[in-house]
């Protein structure tokens, strides 16, 4: 279908995805670039494409078009409506994130897990939202790939413990080195930008664990930081 007008109700609806609480409600978004679209069609979560270079997209637009729905400044050629993830079983090492807000460090994390076989992501439902224009993009696709579950941590956190998982935050005045702790059925703990973990979730934490490095730097960037750890528990 070709559309031209910013006013056509497709249009309407695709530049309504850039708001939460209508993702929420319609258990879509929209990516851009024909990189996600590959990965999110891999998995078969494709709902329409829409395109201002391929006139057999579903919707051939005008580039106004794809500016007004767009969530970039440099706008991509293609883009499609995609299917919310679902939701799989447990099964595998763990990222739980406590109140992450920064969406670059949340893809960033994204990314880290698949390169370093961790297979789910327990988020907070106070962490920012997965679905996000900009954790998207910062995944480079690898969000079709993660098993990403929303929860609130501390009533899920016990449910975890009795599947066999150890709760391993991270504290650097009491933590263990994470080179010498045991990595089989771990679930990582990491915190808030600002915060850090929070004091609820670390009650719920059968141990801790820090990342040794110069005294002269005081912390790291979570999205750096749970890079490490998670390739210290994957690396053999």
């Amino acid at each position: 279908m070709k559309i031209t007008s910013l006013q056509n109700d497709h249009v309407k609806y695709w530049n309504s995805l850039k708001d939460k609480k209508f993702r929420d409600k319609e258990r879509r978004f929209l990516v851009e670039g024909d990189h996600l679209i590959k990965e999110a069609k891999k998995q078969n979560l494709v709902l329409e494409t829409i395109s201002t270079v391929d006139d057999t997209a579903d919707f051939f637009v005008t580039e106004e078009i794809m500016k007004k729905i767009s969530s970039q400044v440099a706008i991509s050629q293609n883009a499609a409506v995609v299917r919310f993830i679902p939701e799989d079983k447990i099964s595998g090492n763990i990222i739980v994130l406590d109140g992450i807000q920064d969406p670059g460090n949340l893809g960033t994390i994204i990314r880290s897990c698949i390169a370093f076989n961790f297979t789910n992501i327990i988020l907070s439902d106070t962490s920012v939202d997965l679905y996000n224009p900009k954790v998207i993009r910062a995944t480079e696709g690898m969000i079709f790939h993660i098993n990403v579950l929303r929860r609130n941590l501390v009533e899920f956190i016990p449910s975890l413990k009795k599947l066999g998982y150890k709760i391993v935050g991270t504290d650097v005045v009491n933590g263990s080195d994470i080179k010498v702790i045991d990595k089989e059925n771990i679930a990582l703990v990491l915190g808030n930008e600002g915060n850090g973990v929070s004091n609820e979730v670390k009650s719920l934490c059968d141990s801790f664990v820090y990342i040794k490095m110069n005294n002269a730097c005081e912390s790291l960037n979570v999205g750096v930081a749970a890079s490490i750890l998670m390739y210290e528990v994957n690396h053999e």
